[in-house]
């Protein structure tokens, strides 16, 4: 599930957000669990256990979910090996363009698509813990 998130005051010239979550502590290199771009500047709010497409569907427009690491498009939680502490970084970008990429996406791409547009940035680390 998701975590609710939400920030305020996106730079004036933002066309869209973009977010990536991961986890640096993975023992074998930097696990992505989220991508999504093209978040419309407008909203503030994303909701716990979000449905993009039901969300979004009365903003200017819809985002746009990548692939993690998993795998899979969209959100995938938290698993690190029982005992381990990870930390998991929300890194959200204003950006002044709308990407040119589609569905599925990875880290990669966005970060390519995105240098050169990033207006502001905000980090924030949360750090999760399976009991050993």
């Amino acid at each position: 599930m998701s975590p609710a998130l939400n920030w305020h005051h996106a730079p004036e010239g933002t066309q869209t957000l973009a977010l990536v979550v991961d986890d640096p502590d993975a023992r074998a290199g930097t696990f992505v669990h989220w991508v999504l771009f093209n978040l419309p500047p407008e909203w503030d709010v994303i909701p716990e256990d979000v449905r993009v497409d039901e969300h979004f569907e009365n903003a200017s427009r819809v985002p746009v979910e990548g692939v993690n690491d998993f795998g899979n498009l969209g959100y995938s939680g938290p698993c690190p090996p029982a005992g381990d502490s990870h930390r998991y970084f929300f890194r959200l970008y204003a950006l002044d363009t709308v990407l040119d990429l589609g569905e599925g996406a990875s880290r990669q791409q966005v970060e390519h698509a995105i240098a050169g547009h990033i207006l502001a940035e905000a980090d924030l680390m949360g750090q999760y813990a399976r009991p050993a």
